[in-house]
C-alpha cells in the first residue's frame, strides 16, 4: 500500500541531474553578450568547453534542497574597439549552492585571451571583467529555482511540490517547525502534530547491518574533524549540526534528520555512535549503531561506515542515504574520492 504524501515526503531522496544542469547552463550562458561604450566593442560567450562536478536535487523532511558544485569553463569571442576579432576563455572554478544561496564566498572569474594580444584586446577583457559578472551571476541565481521547478515533482509525492523559492538546507529549526505546521494544517487527512505524553517504549525490530566505504585524498585527522567538529560538519552536510564530540553526548546531523549519542571516540581512527533516522519509516524508539573507521594509507584515507540495526526492508534506502549524504557530501567539498 502506498504511503500517504505526508509520510512519503519525509523520506530522504536524491536525484542526480548533472546532464540537465550542463544543458541548462549551456542554454542560458551561450550567446550572453556584454557591450562596451563604443558601438564596436562587445564580447559574447560562445560555448561551454568543460563542465565538471555534480548537480542533484535532494529531499529531506519534506524540503527540497539543491545540491551542486561544478567547475564551468567557457569560450568567448568578441570585437575590440579597433575592430579586431578577439577570442578567449573564461574559467569559473566553482558554481555551487554555497555561493549562490548561502553566500559563503564570491564567484571567481578568470579571463584569458587565446588570440593575439593587443592593447585593444586587453581593453575588451577589462570591460568584460566589469560588466559580465552581474549578467553571469543573474543566470546562476536562477539556476536553483529552475532545478526545483523542473525536477521537484519527481521527488515530491504530493501534487503540489513543497517548494518556496529555493530553500537553503541550513534552515533554522523554527523555520522547519513553521513549515511542518503549515503542511499539516493544509491537509484535512493529516492531524496537527501534538506532543506525546510520554516516550514510547523501544521497538523490537529484526535488523541487518549496512556498510559503505570510500577513500578520500585527505588525512585521517582532517576527516575525523569533519565528522565531529560542530563548525565543520555543515560544510559537507549542508545543514545545521550539533556535536560536542564527547562520549555520552547527543549529536544532531542534517538539520535534525539524524540524531543519537556518541558512544566512543578514538581520534583519528574510530567513532562509535547511536544512530536514529527521524522519519516515520524508522520504527519509533528503535536505535541503530554507526561505527565509522578511518584507515589512512600513504596517499589517502579509507572511510568505512557500518550501521548496525537497520530494520529489515530498509537496507537499500539506508545504503543510498549513507552513500548520498555522507560519501557524496564529502565529495562535494572537493576531497576527491579515490576509486
Amino acid at each position: 500500500m502506498a504511503l500517504p504524501p505526508s509520510t512519503a515526503n519525509w523520506h530522504w531522496k536524491n536525484k542526480n541531474v548533472t546532464q540537465w544542469g550542463r544543458n541548462w547552463l549551456t542554454q542560458e550562458l551561450t550567446a550572453l553578450t556584454v557591450k562596451g561604450d563604443s558601438e564596436e566593442e562587445e564580447l559574447t560567450i560562445t560555448k561551454i568547453t568543460e563542465f565538471d562536478g555534480d548537480v542533484e536535487l535532494g529531499q529531506r523532511k519534506s524540503k527540497l534542497i539543491t545540491i551542486y558544485d561544478c567547475k564551468v569553463n567557457l569560450e568567448w569571442s568578441g570585437k575590440a574597439k579597433d575592430g579586431s576579432e578577439v577570442t578567449g576563455r573564461l574559467d569559473i572554478p566553482e558554481v555551487s549552492h554555497e555561493i549562490t544561496l548561502d553566500k559563503s564566498s564570491d564567484y571567481q572569474f578568470f579571463w584569458s585571451i587565446t588570440s593575439g594580444s593587443s592593447a585593444a584586446a586587453e581593453a575588451l577583457v577589462t570591460m568584460a571583467k566589469t560588466r559580465a559578472p552581474p549578467l553571469l551571476e543573474e543566470v546562476f541565481n536562477r539556476f536553483p529555482a529552475a532545478l526545483i521547478e523542473t525536477h521537484g515533482k519527481d521527488l515530491t509525492v504530493s501534487g503540489e511540490p513543497s517548494r518556496t523559492g529555493t530553500p537553503a538546507p541550513a534552515a533554522s529549526a523554527a523555520g522547519n517547525a513553521t513549515a511542518a505546521a503549515a503542511s499539516a494544517s493544509s491537509s484535512s487527512s493529516t492531524p496537527a502534530p501534538s506532543k506525546p505524553a510520554a516516550k514510547e517504549p523501544k521497538a523490537s525490530v529484526n535488523s541487518a547491518t549496512v556498510t559503505v566505504d570510500a577513500s578520500f585524498m585527505a588525512s585521517a585527522d582532517d576527516l575525523f574533524s569533519l565528522f565531529t567538529d560542530e563548525k565543520r560538519i555543515p560544510a559537507w552536510t549542508r545543514a545545521p549540526a550539533q556535536s560536542a564530540a564527547k562520549p555520552d553526548t547527543e549529536y544532531s546531523l542534517f538539520g535534525g534528520g539524524v540524531k543519537g549519542k556518541y558512544v566512543s571516540l578514538d581520534p583519528p581512527t574510530k567513532i562509535v555512535q547511536t544512530w536514529a533516522l527521524q522519519s516515520p519509516t524508522w520504527p519509533s524508539g528503535h536505535i541503530g549503531q554507526l561505527t565509522t573507521t578511518f584507515d589512512q594509507s600513504s596517499d589517502s584515507t579509507k572511510i568505512t561506515l557500518s550501521l548496525a540495526g537497520v530494520p529489515l526492508g530498509m537496507e537499500d534506502e539506508i545504503r543510498k542515504n549513507l552513500e548520498g549524504y555522507y560519501i557524496h557530501g564529502l565529495n562535494s567539498i572537493g576531497l576527491g574520492s579515490v576509486l
